[in-house]
């Protein structure tokens, strides 16, 4: 017969977190979008100023 015993069920509470965890963090986020307007007012500056 199949053995059905549940015997460690409990996930590791010491699991690595991924990238996702990473990227749910404020300051993170934050810094991410300073840094994504100023390449994108520099390319439209290229684009349209130029």
């Amino acid at each position: 017969m199949l053995d059905t015993t549940q015997s460690e069920a409990v996930p590791p509470k010491d699991e690595p977190r991924g990238c996702l965890f990473a990227l749910s963090q404020p300051p993170l986020m934050i810094f991410l979008a300073v840094i994504g307007c100023l390449l994108l007012m520099a390319a439209l500056h290229d684009l349209l100023l130029l």
